[in-house]
């Protein structure tokens, strides 16, 4: 005797977007799963080059190893762009701006 679901392949639910199961499309599960595959991903460091870049909060980064904290994207650190956070920017004033 054979009930249902025994003896069928069945896919099993993959990814942290699998717990939506069969609602919400394939598509919209798909760009959850990969936005939170690249939330938990480490990242390398721009200070001391190690694979240890968490998320810390939303557009903040840490390394675990140095302790450097970034401020990047939402999703992912942006690092040619991402700059060490308490670092004093440098604001260049125009000359000629106005009349």
């Amino acid at each position: 005797m054979n009930t249902w679901g025994e003896g069928m392949g069945r896919e099993k639910k993959a990814g942290t977007a699998g717990s939506f199961g069969p609602r919400y499309g394939t598509k919209s599960r798909k760009l959850v799963a990969d936005i939170e595959r690249k939330l938990k991903q480490r990242y390398k460091c721009p200070s001391c080059g190690a694979i240890k870049v968490r998320r810390v909060s939303m557009a903040i980064w840490q390394c675990a190893r140095c302790g450097v904290k970034l401020a990047g994207a939402a999703y992912a650190p942006s690092m040619p762009i991402s700059k060490p956070l308490g670092s004093k920017a440098v604001v260049e004033e125009k000359s000629g701006e106005g009349s």
